[in-house]
């Protein structure tokens, strides 16, 4: 049931008390829109001169004004016997208790808090007009003394008014709990949702990453590609070449003195086939560097790759100690395992006095490195540099330089740094994620 259909608001002017232009007219808007004519005081003086002129039946009045505030004015009004009768509604925003207990003090009827709806303030009024209508029987208004934070106060109000009040201000506490309730269930929601955004996000970042490393594998191995096309290239058009005008030239002589310098014919059939033998090592060694990076990187046990390494090599007195940890795991190409073998094969081949070559890996300074060292005859300085390189390992074979290639694929790199007549010895640098310890018993 509306307001109008319990009283005629025509016959209900309603003073407001406003210094706020706009909070004036806005609640002007809301009252007149019911029918309620209205009248507007800018502060508690303009309003006790209104209410002397044209009596009306109820007034709201904001309690934050100039000159006379809210509170003040409700007293003067309710002290003032002519127009203590008059319901007054104190508009505010209600901080404190103490608001409250100021309220019941001035005799206040009731209270509208800030911020306030349409409908609230027809509840507001409907209440006090239904009041009005009735009869108080206990309208004996008493003074009851009250200290709240050590300071006391007098308040003079019926049993109704102490009521109405205390029942708006806990009308006010639940509709807070309950918009506080909704808001934290709002904020819950929202904290869900943008944990699934952060969640979408941090997936979107992980697969981006993955996304830029694998295009930088591809770049890589592009590049990778590219220099073996060049390489090849150069090996078919240049090395094969030479060798074969080197194996058709030591033919012509041969057969130019095969009648009157056998002998000689002999020696030049033997270099050809030294030639023929360089020509086969060439082709095979193409065979070999195509291989690499032809499959992905896997993951291999760094100890077993070494223990298979030896599998097709003669150690003849050399004794071979593998300290690598039995849990430890290199990422690496699938040809990883002829590193080792080039490793050990060339300490055998060209250590000399060597009787002993450890492996084992170290971490010093966050940097994992894998060591190959042998007590042979080591490698001189000026040599230590060029013998991962193509053309100086055309003479003593390529194995030092397909190493090179094969730890690239996976960013390792491999470097000489063991002291002439002591020893070889070489680090292979790995960095992370290439290198993981796993769980044995799993």
């Amino acid at each position: 049931m509306s307001t109008t259909d319990i009283i005629q608001t025509s016959l209900v002017p309603i003073l407001i008390v406003e210094d706020n232009r706009t909070q004036a007219e806005y609640m002007r808007h809301i009252l007149e829109k019911e029918g309620y004519p209205v009248t507007i005081a800018v502060n508690g003086r303009d309003a006790l001169n209104l209410v002397n002129k044209k009596r009306p039946t109820l007034i709201l009045t904001d309690v934050m004004m100039p000159e006379m505030n809210g509170y003040e004015l409700c007293s003067a009004i309710k002290n003032d016997p002519v127009t203590a009768d008059i319901p007054v509604i104190l508009v505010t925003h209600l901080f404190n208790p103490v608001d409250v207990i100021k309220g019941l003090e001035a005799g206040a009827d009731n209270f509208i808090i800030k911020p306030y709806t349409p409908e609230v303030i027809h509840t507001r009024i409907a209440c006090i007009l239904q009041t009005t209508k009735k009869s108080d029987p206990d309208y004996h208004p008493e003074q009851l003394s009250v200290v709240f934070s050590d300071r006391s106060y007098t308040i003079t109000a019926t049993k109704l008014q102490i009521v109405n009040i205390l029942l708006s201000t806990y009308e006010v506490a639940i509709k807070n709990n309950t918009d506080l309730q909704l808001a934290q269930e709002k904020l819950h929601y929202l904290n869900d949702q943008m944990q699934n955004t952060l969640e979408e996000l941090q997936k979107s970042n992980r697969d981006l990453s993955i996304e830029n490393h694998e295009r930088k594998m591809m770049e890589t191995a592009l590049g990778n590609a590219n220099n073996k096309l060049q390489l090849m290239a150069s090996i078919t058009r240049h090395d094969l070449l030479n060798l074969l005008n080197s194996l058709q030239g030591y033919l012509e002589l041969a057969t130019m003195d095969r009648y009157d310098k056998p002998d000689q014919a002999w020696q030049y059939i033997d270099k050809a086939a030294g030639v023929l033998g360089q020509t086969v090592n060439t082709v095979r060694f193409t065979k070999e560097y195509q291989e690499i990076g032809i499959k992905s990187p896997i993951w291999q046990n760094c100890r077993i790759l070494v223990l298979k390494s030896i599998t097709n090599i003669s150690l003849n007195h050399v004794i071979l100690e593998n300290f690598i940890p039995e849990d430890l795991e290199i990422y690496a190409d699938p040809l990883i395992e002829k590193v080792f073998s080039n490793l050990i094969e060339n300490a055998v081949r060209y250590g000399e006095k060597i009787s002993k070559i450890s492996i084992w890996f170290e971490k010093i300074d966050n940097i994992n490195r894998i060591i190959c060292k042998d007590d042979g005859i080591g490698i001189k300085a000026e040599e230590k540099h060029k013998i991962f390189y193509y053309q100086y390992g055309k003479n003593t074979g390529q194995g030092l330089f397909l190493s090179r290639e094969i730890l690239l694929i996976t960013g390792m790199q491999i470097e000489e740094t063991g002291t002439f007549n002591e020893g070889a010895r070489f680090e292979i640098s790995c960095p992370d994620g290439t290198i993981r310890f796993i769980d044995l018993n799993v």
